[in-house]
């Protein structure tokens, strides 16, 4: 069966993310698989098994183990269970996860959360019928990285090690192969949480994502898959509801076992990003160096530490920003082609959950008023009015399909046939009040999101949760209207795009630029240019990628000495994030920094630096840049996992 477990590993490489193989080659790997898998299936009947043990979810609340006199004694078991990701009542997954000896199960692993200078000693016992667990992390920090402690089925092994640098770690364990990234299956949820903590460390949170994904297949042919991406072994509207007041400080760590990266994103506030690490690693950034965010992107195997600022009370929402780990389109999916990722399974009936439509990595959040002072009220000026509309554009000879935006001015509703995607840029002014009636002209319901934008949570975009007390964010139904308030605190680059759970409105087209000046300044797109990354059609990741609109965009012309902002976003749906890169030959050229997710950046980070630069989805980066010679220059926005990419020429004359 060797054929068959190297395939089986081969077919993860190929649906999970970095094919090593070319189209003939994941074919032959596919038909192994699919045969192996109908081998296993049709071997004979299998005998009875007993009920095995419920697992539970872990919400990171208690320590495990016994600390005494500066010794952690903890002995945890992994064994395979019945997995409750959404309701207690099912449905049930079989995985395997960690447990202490004696205690229930738990996704994730139990908690390891001790002072500094704490010594660990530990055993870990595999319970499993059969097979050996490969385990990574249980070493001292920092440091001390080893080889994974391999325990085969029915032994146990004695680890001690000294936990002497604070931080955010994790500890993790497979049986399937030797890399996060390719944890699917059975085993895809050993993973546990690891805190070192400072003398006098404040509270805070600790939360760890998983997905575990099931191929599809079945006899000889793939079918339907599912995916189920828990935080704290739970997806979402099963995750954990948080309360906090207004202005109340609010610490989190997060931790990334999963096999993809996440970016994570928060509603109407910015968040500060305060250490990063890789689990072995973590590393505590000076203050001048910490980031202000909306969006976050943590890579598998990273941690964070973050602090919220939440100063507007409303029901907010913490999520990944990628459409399949936060939208119930995605629980049941199928293979593009394959190596190529994941879409929405066709012909399976999207049942969404609740009224959100959403599923999976999302945290709601209720935040109350509070002692401290809200933030200043809004200018009593008479509201700017702007009329937005949401429609339909049918495929002509020059376009394909797609659901655009389109401003109205006056009573008279502009020429279909001229709408373009991305949607034209919404240009308004820190501390001016704007009213912006969003009229869905389209087939289906629809919610506007203003990603970025402080603001009230009744007008941010997020149908069934957004508001507050008995308030909430309606929909908007086909021949519908929804008028968004709000008045924007800060200059910035921001998005404006659809919060439905359809992917097909987003990767169709419904999404644009959101400007923010400083008052009296005015938009002058000869040297304030937007550049927009999105995908050309409903395939994800085998989609052209357009760069503002067109996967062949028009030559960009710019004048030595003139000192131009480049407004970059990305608003697709899916993905690692795109590799911008501006070069002069084969060298990128310079430019500077100054500002991410629509917030200046500090002196200290709004340097000069190569103009070279992964933009994840959801997150939005300004740069000056000012050529100095005349020449031809290369801008490069490249999807790294399979090296599509836009070209766009510059012209320095």
């Amino acid at each position: 069966m060797a054929e068959c477990r190297e395939a089986s590993m081969a077919h993860s490489d190929l649906l999970g993310r970095a094919p090593r193989y070319g189209i003939a080659g994941a074919v032959a790997v596919l038909l192994v698989s699919f045969a192996c898998a109908h081998a296993q299936e049709t071997a004979g009947p299998k005998p009875l098994q007993a009920a095995l043990p419920r697992i539970e979810a872990n919400r990171n609340l208690s320590p495990a183990g016994q600390l005494r006199d500066g010794v952690l004694t903890v002995r945890l078991e992994i064994r395979a269970g019945d997995w409750y990701p959404e309701a207690e009542t099912g449905p049930t997954v079989v995985v395997q996860a960690f447990a202490e000896e004696g205690r229930a199960l738990q996704i994730p692993g139990p908690l390891i959360r001790v002072p500094e200078g704490t010594e660990v000693r530990a055993t870990v016992r595999n319970v499993l019928d059969k097979g050996t667990a490969r385990l990574y992390g249980l070493h001292g920090r920092p440091g001390d990285a080893k080889q994974p402690l391999e325990i085969p089925a029915g032994e146990i092994r004695e680890i001690r090690f000294k936990l002497t640098s604070p931080g955010t770690y994790h500890y993790w364990a497979t049986t399937t192969g030797t890399h996060l990234e390719s944890r699917f299956f059975a085993d895809s949820q050993l993973s546990g949480a690891l805190i070192v903590d400072p003398p006098g460390a404040a509270a805070d949170r600790v939360f760890v994502m998983g997905i575990w994904f099931d191929r599809g297949v079945r006899g000889t042919a793939p079918r339907n898959g599912q995916q189920i991406a828990v935080i704290n072994g739970k997806s979402w509207p099963h995750t954990e509801r948080l309360t906090y007041e207004a202005g109340e400080p609010v610490r989190w760590r997060w931790i990334n076992t999963s096999s993809d990266a996440h970016p994570m994103h928060l509603h109407g506030a910015y968040f500060l990003v305060r250490s990063e690490g890789d689990g072995n690693v973590d590393v505590t950034l000076p203050a001048e160096k910490e980031r202000l965010v909306v969006t976050d992107r943590i890579p598998v195997g990273g941690t964070r530490s973050f602090a919220l600022l939440l100063e507007r009370e409303g029901r907010w929402l913490f999520h990944c920003h990628m459409l399949m780990h936060m939208s119930a389109e995605y629980r049941y999916v199928e293979p593009i082609v394959p190596g190529a990722g994941l879409r929405p399974a066709v012909g399976v009936h999207h049942a969404a959950v609740d009224s959100t439509g959403m599923a999976a990595l999302v945290l709601g959040i209720t935040v109350l008023p509070g002692t401290r002072p809200a933030p200043p009220a809004a200018s009593t000026a008479p509201a700017r009015r702007l009329t937005l509309l949401a429609r339909e554009r049918l495929a002509t000879d020059r376009s394909p399909a797609a659901a655009v935006f389109q401003l109205q001015e006056g009573s008279q509703a502009p020429a279909l046939d001229a709408a373009a995607v991305p949607g034209p840029p919404l240009v308004l002014t820190r501390g001016e009040p704007v009213e912006i009636t969003v009229v869905n002209q389209m087939r289906e319901q629809t919610a506007i999101h203003w990603h970025g934008i402080e603001l009230d949570s009744y007008d941010d975009g997020v149908p069934g949760w957004g508001g507050s007390g008995a308030q909430v964010t309606p929909s908007i139904e086909p021949g519908q209207s929804f008028v968004a308030r709000y008045t924007p605190p800060r200059a910035g680059t921001f998005i404006y795009h659809t919060h439905w759970h359809n992917f097909l409105q987003l990767t169709g087209g419904l999404y644009g630029p959101l400007i923010v000046l400083r008052p009296g300044q005015t938009f002058d797109p000869e040297t304030d240019i937007p550049m927009v990354i999105g995908l050309g059609g409903a395939l994800d990741l085998y989609s052209p990628v357009l760069l503002n609109g067109s996967a062949q965009p028009e030559p960009l012309r710019l004048k030595a000495g003139v000192k131009y902002r480049l407004r970059f976003i990305n608003i697709t749906p899916n993905g690692n994030g795109f590799l911008v890169s501006l070069f002069a030959g084969s060298s990128p050229v310079r430019w500077r920094a100054v500002a991410k997710d629509g917030a200046d950046l500090p002196p200290a980070q709004a340097i000069e630096q190569e103009a070279r630069l992964v933009i994840a989805v959801g997150e939005t980066y300004d740069f000056e840049f000012e050529p100095t010679t005349k020449g031809d220059l290369r801008l490069e926005v490249m999807r790294p996992r399979n090296r599509t990419l836009v070209v766009a020429e510059v012209q320095v004359r």
